[in-house]
């Protein structure tokens, strides 16, 4: 594997919101796959359609948060709605690292990443935490156990 770049670049996406413990673990795992991760962010409005909920920091926070991890090389926000086939086109990925959670089926990524002319392998990344723990949804759970009664 590896690219006319002389560098294996990986790819990642997610919503990265309240970064936790669980998406560095995500995050290193999915680097040491290759010698670039780039990350795609998904936009606010992408967030309001996946998640049924307001993202708690915008778009450009969670870009900005994401830029200071030293497991990161690049950061961008994604178009709103599903994957953008183009800006992934445009990255040119080796391999698309699937995080443990994400609703993706590996094969059928793929097949539409071919259809679109991207030839990166995808993989999945396993859990190497607890999962209720490490879980955004679970941390928004608690804070309002806690602060709002």
């Amino acid at each position: 594997m590896g690219s006319e770049r002389g560098k294996v670049r990986v790819l990642v996406g997610g919503v990265f919101d309240l970064l936790h413990v669980g998406h560095l673990h995500f995050l290193k795992q999915a680097r040491e796959l290759g010698d670039e991760l780039v990350v795609i962010v998904a936009s606010d409005e992408t967030v309001r359609k996946n998640k049924k909920r307001e993202p708690i920091n915008p778009a450009e926070d969670r870009a900005e948060v994401l830029r200071s991890i030293k497991y990161v090389d690049e950061v961008y926000i994604g178009a709103p709605g599903s994957i953008d086939f183009e800006l992934v086109k445009r990255i040119n990925p080796d391999v698309v690292a699937v995080g443990p959670d994400q609703a993706f089926n590996c094969k059928r990524l793929k097949e539409d990443l071919r259809k679109h002319g991207i030839e990166a392998e995808v993989i999945r990344i396993p859990y190497l935490y607890k999962k209720d723990r490490a879980k955004t949804s679970k941390i928004i759970e608690r804070i309002v156990e806690t602060y709002c009664e």
